[in-house]
């Protein structure tokens, strides 16, 4: 692809993830549906204008770790600890539970072999943080409690995600499990969340004493672009997933982030709203190209539509998808149902995790092609549908006292 060509497709996603999404709210959808339809409706699917290439999903890639980087600037983190045994619960339950089940729907209703069960399971795992994050920001729950449990619960679901990624990679290969790079890889994930919330506190530190002296404007964005970018190099380095670098910035930077250096901040709140308010442009630049280019990599030339095998294999594995992660919301004891169901649908979004299992069983040989195209449309279901009954959900209880109530649990 040569520059030109590249200038006017990005143009092309940028406008069209904005009329899309003011279709969408004009429509009563979320506004997040408008941009995964403008990948749809521009890529392999029906237009074939853009073909999702590397330079696109880099770009992409710094939307969605942007994205991630925001919600941990905006999250308390005070709420997130008093939620961590619930995320911990639900995150545990929605991803046990959609495991076991696609395993066996795999093995016992479509006779497929261990492998490719255990991929199918593996992907049904996954919890789209990027999909749910924006999900529940447009329904205005972002900062409910439901909506901190079911963050604590997908960052949770992405390093599990990214653990057993890493056992079926090695499995595949080698035909046999190798627990010591996976504790090796779970070790390096734990130094990384305790060692950066430091780091970035010091870089704040550093970036707050000097924006005064400098005479260049830009300082803060610059350096916490730098931060955030590092951090994600940093993850992906140790094997965790790139977005998990820049949740961890935002966390650091927010405050309500009371771990060591946390005071420095925290008798600043100047500097935090100069980093909110220095970082939003930027990030409403990137953030929606990721969703385009969810939409873009969605292929449904590939669908056999006429094949009973794909809708039977789709709308089974489709079901089983949604029943595992609703099973581990509706785990969260004491709890109202209401809001036990909210957290089990907001963590339904496969999205782009789901993807990256797909694609990995895919060009490694495992899923066929008539396979691969049926989990990209369990992928689809579950993506491009919950926007639709979350939102009606929330229409319908989200004033019930009963859920209002939830949204501030008592310390435990």
């Amino acid at each position: 692809m040569d520059a030109a060509q590249f200038f006017l497709q990005f143009a092309i996603i940028l406008v069209g993830a904005r009329a899309g999404g003011e279709l969408a709210t004009r429509f009563g959808a979320p506004s997040v549906i408008g941009e995964l339809t403008a990948g749809i409706l521009l890529g392999p699917s029906v237009l074939g204008w853009i073909q999702p290439s590397e330079i696109i999903r880099l770009l992409a890639e710094i939307g969605i770790i942007l994205l991630l980087f925001e919600v941990g600037l905006e999250t308390d983190v005070g709420r997130l600890a008093r939620t961590g045994k619930r995320a911990l619960l639900v995150a545990l339950g929605g991803f046990v539970t959609p495991f076991v089940l696609g395993y066996a729907a795999s093995r016992v209703l479509f006779d497929h072999s261990v492998l490719v069960a255990l991929f199918i399971g593996g992907t049904l795992t996954a919890t789209s943080i990027g999909v749910t994050v924006r999900i529940l920001r447009d329904v205005g729950r972002q900062n409910s409690f439901e909506g901190q449990v079911v963050l604590g619960a997908a960052v949770v679901d992405d390093l599990l995600g990214v653990l057993l990624l890493a056992v079926l990679y090695d499995f595949s290969l080698s035909g046999e499990l190798a627990v010591g790079n996976i504790g090796r890889l779970a070790f390096f994930i734990a130094v990384f969340f305790l060692v950066a919330p430091v780091t970035a506190k010091l870089v704040s530190y550093m970036v707050g004493h000097y924006r005064n002296v400098t005479q260049i404007p830009g300082l803060v964005a610059t350096s916490i672009i730098s931060l955030v970018l590092v951090f994600a190099w940093l993850a992906h380095a140790i094997g965790a997933p790139e977005l998990l670098g820049g949740f961890a910035a935002g966390l650091a930077l927010s405050r309500r982030f009371f771990l060591p250096f946390g005071a420095a901040l925290a008798r600043n709140p100047d500097f935090a709203a100069e980093v909110e308010r220095d970082m939003k442009p930027i990030i409403q630049l990137f953030t929606p190209i990721f969703f385009v280019t969810v939409g873009l990599s969605l292929d449904f030339r590939e669908v056999a539509w006429s094949s009973s095998f794909i809708w039977l294999f789709s709308l089974s594995v489709g079901t089983v998808a949604i029943i595992g992660k609703i099973v581990g919301g509706l785990l969260l004891a004491g709890e109202h149902w209401l809001t036990r169901t909210a957290v089990g649908m907001a963590m339904v979004p496969r999205g782009e995790v789901g993807l990256i299992f797909a694609e990995l069983g895919r060009s490694s040989g495992i899923f066929d092609s008539t396979m691969y195209a049926a989990i990209v449309l369990v992928v689809a279901y579950t993506t491009l549908f919950s926007p639709f009954w979350i939102k009606l959900f929330y229409r319908l209880y989200g004033t019930r006292d009963a859920l209002n109530r939830s949204q501030s649990p008592p310390v435990t």
